[in-house]
């Protein structure tokens, strides 16, 4: 029986759910490159072969991205989103009792695929629960939530490792991780009528606002989904997005640790400013989504921000690297983050526009090509400079890719959805 209407409404709650989810995704993620330095003391590893540890995580991740989507679509957020946060938050757990090279990279592997079902699984839950003149401003939340739990992590992490050690750190991290898991599936539905607290009037706000439901039989092409222009153009942009942050979720803090002489705790507060500028990236950008989108405006509801963002994220990248200081470098690296950051709403949110019912699907297949590029990241800084002996290089390629994504988005067109179904 269908509640009366309360004043925090049921789908509030699972975007809270879900951004309490993304901060946990990012904690996670971040601590290794935190603990990189007792780490590769303990393991005798170079720079080169932390390169890889941090670079494998994105390879699982990318790899895993479309079927875990597909898993989300087929069978649904709830069974999903459970099943592989606790995967990822064992793997994360037991990153703590490895001894070698190999069996690092094997458990960074292994814990990216686990991750790789969090953001399409959370997208298929958006599908379902969120209309779509909310979802803008849902995507920045839940994407914020990932910035502020990075942030949060680097000086928290910095001081755990401090009074424990960096191994035990993984484990504490990882059980987090189950908790959510248990009370995700204890209070979570796939469906909105399915749940016992939604009243009949945001039942209709939802209906009405999402529309499309599965049919029976129906079933999704991946052979028309990589065929798709559409689908290859999100993930290049994409690509260029993920090339821009993960360098602050790998090398920043090393990289300002040793560039500018930090302690550990110092250099994880400044490497934090940039994830919390990430957030604020995220909010505007879900906000303008939203804004334009209501105007009637729906194209231009998703390729004015993203535009802005990468444009914002070329300028502050290539300032960074005159600056000599280590406020200035992280004025400007915060610029970039705050751009790269804006271009995740539309991004999301065309998912959505033109996967319909395998938002899902298409939300992994595009997450697959962005985290393509964060492994990638995280090879190329060390290689390049190896290779150069400086690291502007690097710094130029990723400006490159970042105006590279802006003629990219103006031949988006998120009003068309994707033909994908095949009805046996």
């Amino acid at each position: 029986m269908t509640k009366k209407a309360s004043f925090f409404p049921v789908r509030y709650r699972v975007v809270f759910g879900t951004f309490i989810l993304a901060m946990i995704v990012l904690f996670d993620r971040i601590l290794i490159s935190v603990a990189k330095d007792p780490l590769a003391e303990d393991l005798a590893l170079s720079d080169k072969q932390m390169g890889w540890v941090l670079s494998i995580f994105a390879l699982g991740y990318a790899l895993f991205q479309t079927p875990s989507g597909h898993l989300a679509d087929k069978y649904g957020a709830r069974k999903v989103l459970t099943a592989v946060v606790s995967l990822w938050s064992l793997f994360t757990a037991l990153t703590g009792a490895i001894y070698n090279f190999i069996s690092l990279l094997i458990v960074r592997f292994l814990f990216g695929a686990g991750e790789a079902g969090a953001f399409p699984s959370m997208a298929s839950a958006v599908f379902n629960w969120i209309p779509i003149r909310e979802r803008g401003l849902v995507h920045g939340i839940n994407f914020s939530g990932g910035r502020i739990g990075a942030a949060i992590a680097l000086p928290i992490v910095a001081w755990l490792i401090h009074i424990t050690s960096w191994r035990m750190t993984f484990v504490i991290l990882g059980g987090i991780g189950v908790l959510w898991a248990i009370l995700w599936y204890i209070w979570f539905r796939d469906q909105p009528e399915s749940h016992a607290s939604v009243s009949k009037e945001e039942l209709q706000i939802i209906k009405e606002g999402v529309g499309e439901k599965k049919k029976e039989g129906e079933k999704i092409s991946f052979g028309k989904l990589f065929r798709s222009k559409a689908m290859w153009l999100l993930m290049g942009q994409y690509f260029s997005s993920n090339f821009t942050f993960f360098f602050c979720l790998t090398w920043l803090f090393p990289h300002l640790k040793e560039k500018y002489a930090l302690d550990a705790v110092e250099a994880g507060f400044y490497a934090s400013a940039p994830f919390l500028f990430g957030a604020l990236g995220n909010w505007v950008s879900g906000w303008m989504v939203d804004v334009i989108y209501r105007k009637g405006k729906w194209s231009l509801s998703r390729k004015l921000p993203a535009i802005l963002g990468f444009s914002l994220a070329a300028i502050g990248i290539v300032a960074s690297v005159y600056m000599e200081e280590v406020n200035g470098a992280i004025v400007f690296i915060s610029l970039a983050v705050f751009g790269a950051d804006m271009t995740l709403s539309p991004s999301w949110s065309t998912c959505l526009d033109i996967g319909k019912l395998h938002s899902g699907a298409v939300s992994g297949t595009m997450n697959m090509a962005g985290n393509l590029g964060s492994f990638f990241t995280a090879l190329a800084f060390p290689y390049m400079v190896a290779f150069t002996g400086s690291h502007t290089p690097f710094f130029f390629l990723a400006a490159f890719l970042n105006l590279l994504a802006i003629p990219i988005w103006l031949a988006v067109k998120p009003e068309e959805p994707l033909v994908l179904n095949t009805i046996p």
